[in-house]
């Protein structure tokens, strides 16, 4: 048996197929702690896996890999289309692993709405990061869920910090109001942007713009420099006009320009990372965060749990059949609603106070 000691669920003797099961999750978990980068992604694809054997093994992963203590700093990233996201991680992922560092890139392609597939092509637009054996790429398809993130995209996160890599760069699908979710993963969080007028000032959320801790601007080389830095100082001004973070310096959160293509600002970039993050750890705000966010997603995990229990074959049809008679106006769908949980979870919901379902809503 490993050295990890993972606890072995109560209750009955246990036959060979399933003590082969924990053992192979601790042998897994070992590998991934000791850098494998092929363990390593084994145990994204059980973490990603939606069948209910794998959820619990990828538990027991979780937790063992976790007993390494490691810490990565987490940069999420986001950007319109176009403005060279994968240009960017590679140059600057390369720049960091010239530096002895080991970079960890989650990136998370859009999925079809209509067939759920998804090209994953990142690794092909980062050729030469790919080829670094101090880098680690992991193409992750978005699915359903909202914020360019895939839901166990957090979970991959922590297993890419038990294997020992120093930077985990999160790169979400695009830009927009939704796209605030990477934040609540990471650490610090990036928004890229490429030279244009002020105008494209309005084409961007402000609730994206709040949650950014720089603003990129991005391809400033060539005939759109000049563009470039212009653009960086009407997003700077922009930024003045947000109320200030308790989290940030004075200066922070801020704009400037870099080129990727030309490996130009990189470096620059780096350095306000390192001390943005040194900053926050001084001033406990790091690990502050960090539980925020884990209180987070409990609530997101348990919301998640709920929601596949009304998908569960048993409710299917007593949620099939109340949604036809709210559609033939027999009854309100709020009623609808709270008759489908009275019948799932009778001791969760009080019938004859139906308000504690929304005192309960609002309390998580």
């Amino acid at each position: 048996m490993s050295g990890l000691d993972i606890p072995l669920p109560a209750g009955p003797k246990m036959g060979r197929k399933r003590q082969g099961a924990i053992m192979d999750t601790a042998t897994l978990a070992e590998a991934v702690i000791a850098g494998d980068r092929r363990a390593l992604a084994r145990a994204i694809t059980k973490v990603e896996s939606t069948r209910a054997t794998d959820r619990a093994q990828a538990d027991a992963l979780l937790e063992a890999v976790a007993r390494s203590g490691r810490e990565a700093i987490r940069i999420g990233l986001s950007g319109t289309p176009g403005v060279g996201k994968s240009t960017f991680i590679e140059s600057f992922g390369l720049m960091l692993t010239g530096q002895g560092l080991r970079v960890a890139v989650l990136a998370v392609d859009p999925s079809s709405a209509r067939t759920g597939g998804s090209i994953l092509g990142d690794k092909t637009r980062m050729e030469r990061l790919s080829r670094d054996r101090a880098a680690f790429i992991r193409p992750s398809p978005s699915q359903s869920h909202l914020g360019g993130v895939a839901r166990r995209t957090r979970e991959a996160v922590a297993l890419c910090e038990g294997a020992g890599y120093d930077i985990v760069l999160i790169e979400t699908v695009g830009v927009g109001q939704s796209e605030t979710v990477v934040a609540e993963l990471s650490d610090v969080f990036l928004l890229l942007l490429a030279p244009a007028g002020g105008d494209e000032l309005q084409g961007v959320k402000r609730g994206i713009m709040e949650a950014a801790d720089l603003i990129v601007v991005n391809k400033a080389d060539g005939d759109l420099k000049a563009t470039a830095t212009r653009t960086c100082a009407d997003y700077a001004g922009a930024l003045r006009l947000l109320r200030r973070r308790p989290q940030d310096p004075a200066d922070f959160p801020k704009a400037m320009t870099v080129s990727a293509l030309e490996v130009a600002g990189l470096d620059q970039v780096w350095a306000e990372i390192t001390a943005l993050v040194a900053w926050r750890r001084a001033q406990g705000h790091w690990q502050a965060r960090r539980a925020d966010q884990a209180r987070h997603w409990f609530h997101e995990e348990l919301r998640h749990v709920l929601l596949g229990r009304l998908a569960a074959p048993e409710a299917r049809a007593q949620r099939l059949a109340l949604a036809e008679q709210v559609a033939q106006g027999q009854i309100t769908a709020a009623r609808a609603a709270r008759d489908l949980i009275a019948q799932l979870w009778p001791e969760f919901l009080d019938v004859d106070h139906p308000e504690s379902l929304d005192a309960t809503r609002d309390s998580a």
